[in-house]
């Protein structure tokens, strides 16, 4: 397992969700290591052709990644997870509406408050996050692949058609 893959306890609790095959054309590569690679992507930014080989084809990944924003398997995965952490009352929702506007200073923009973490702290080794529970985790990710899929289908719909 790498570093950002999806943990056990991550996929226990997403593994009644992804989609089945229906039988009509081949087998699907394993789930785990095709979404493990979609949200390699999606955390790192490389480049789809330059995925580990860990993740399987690079096409495999791209296109499952594509299916699954088009005909909307993102959010279906995403409501049901977070139904499933409702029921098991790990979801706490704290809502606030403010319409206060504060306006900063145009060189308030940016400026470091805090110095960065020393090498070898919880922050810099990324583990700030180990209070979660596998569910508050799996949500996070999740969202930022339907994030991605959102923005992909709002450039694909400002984008003129062409034809060749």
């Amino acid at each position: 397992m790498g570093r950002g893959d999806l943990s056990d306890a991550w996929w226990e609790r997403l593994r009644p969700f992804p989609p089945v095959s229906n039988g009509r054309c081949g087998r699907w590569r394993d789930h785990r290591q095709v979404i493990d690679g979609i949200l390699h992507r999606v955390r790192t930014g490389v480049q789809r052709r330059d995925l580990p080989e860990r993740f399987g084809p690079w096409r495999t990944v791209y296109e499952r990644h594509r299916l699954w924003s088009a005909d909307g398997t993102w959010e279906r995965l995403l409501q049901q997870v977070q139904a499933a952490a409702d029921a098991a009352g790990e979801i706490d929702c704290d809502i606030s509406v403010d319409s206060t506007i504060v306006r900063a200073h145009q060189h308030a923009a940016g400026a470091r408050t805090d110095p960065p973490p020393a090498p070898g702290s919880k922050r810099a080794a990324g583990m700030e996050h180990q209070d979660e529970t596998p569910w508050q985790g799996l949500v996070a990710r999740l969202v930022e692949v339907l994030l991605e899929a959102r923005a992909w289908a709002a450039r694909a719909a400002g984008s003129p058609t062409s034809s060749t």
